[in-house]
């Protein structure tokens, strides 16, 4: 039975190489089809949950001259940082990855993936994506899951002016328009929803970035908690993303639904130097007393701050103090 292969955008430094995807039985996720109806859908989103992984799969990422062999982890996940010697231009960059059918067997298939390297500037941009440009009713499970179920991707809301807003992120401190600068969206969705963010980001023309997900999910019961649990993920991957791009200042979004306002914060305090503005949505009839208290915090230590109920408001904040 051939195996399944699923590779995510990865991206790149002046000395190394970072990609990523899993390995499946069978089935790789499915791209999210438009035309579904609502019941057609939620059966289309029930299967990202029902996927079996493949632990210690031979896999093989090919660059150039260059070719590394590893195997996935016990969740069928796989991810290589790969010293690499020669020059990379900054932009985005295709590779092929090859995933073995058996040890010592001549049966394989391959994927393009693509890793991006930024151009050199000032900025990289790190946004969560449930509700602080996807409408997803986080603070209200029983919403969220009827939403996700019956709404496909390309019904599904974002916020008013949010996607210019990340345009205007994407061309912050840029005078060459041709150059954009990093994008990274973190989140506590499960890479099961890989395809569907991807669509979603398409369908809007929002910026082009790489994707830093929760760990993988394979069962029913699993979906009921989709997005929830444990966020530190999100702090390892924000911290893993700034020590990897010493040279940028990061701008960071998120939402005052659940913990990006922590996360944030504690982000500023180790990397003081590190992060220019951190954007945090307002999503309840009145701002959080505790969220603006920490935003206080984060102005003491020179990060600028923007607590916002709409992206316009954002956006003048960027006009004003980030060009």
């Amino acid at each position: 039975m051939a195996l399944g292969l699923k590779v995510y955008r990865g991206y790149a430094n002046e000395r190394k190489i970072m990609v990523f995807g899993h390995v499946f039985e069978k089935d790789t996720p499915d791209v999210f089809k438009l035309n579904k109806k609502w019941y057609q859908h939620a059966w289309q989103v029930l299967r990202m949950f029902r996927i079996k992984t493949e632990s210690n799969a031979s896999v093989v990422f090919k660059y150039k001259n260059l070719e590394v062999k590893t195997k996935t982890l016990d969740d069928g996940h796989f991810r290589m940082m790969i010293p690499y010697e020669g020059d990379i231009e900054p932009g985005w960059h295709k590779f092929t990855m090859e995933v073995l059918e058996e040890e010592n067997s001549h049966e394989s298939h391959e994927e393009e993936g693509e890793f991006v390297k930024p151009f050199p500037g000032e900025y990289g941009v790190i946004s969560d994506i449930d509700d602080t440009f996807l409408v997803s009713h986080s603070g209200n499970i029983f919403k969220k899951l009827y939403v996700m179920l019956t709404r496909n991707v390309n019904k599904r809301k974002v916020f008013e002016k949010v996607v210019e807003h990340y345009r205007l992120l994407n061309q912050i401190g840029r005078k060459d328009h041709s150059k954009n600068n990093a994008f990274f969206y973190v989140s506590s969705s499960e890479w099961n929803l890989y395809n569907f963010i991807i669509q979603f980001t398409e369908i809007h023309q929002f910026p082009k970035a790489v994707l830093k997900l929760k760990d993988i999910k394979s069962g029913l019961r699993d979906f009921l908690g989709s997005g929830g649990g444990d966020h530190n993920h999100k702090f390892y991957k924000i911290r893993h993303l700034v020590e990897f791009y010493p040279e940028l200042h990061f701008i960071l979004l998120g939402d005052d639904s659940q913990q990006d306002p922590y996360i944030y914060r504690d982000i500023s305090k180790i990397f003081p130097k590190n992060i220019s503005t951190i954007y945090i949505r307002q999503t309840k009839r009145k701002k959080r007393k505790k969220v603006k208290s920490m935003l206080s915090e984060m102005n003491e230590l020179g990060v600028k701050t923007c607590y916002f109920k709409h992206s316009s408001t954002a956006m003048e904040h960027s006009k004003n103090e980030l060009n």
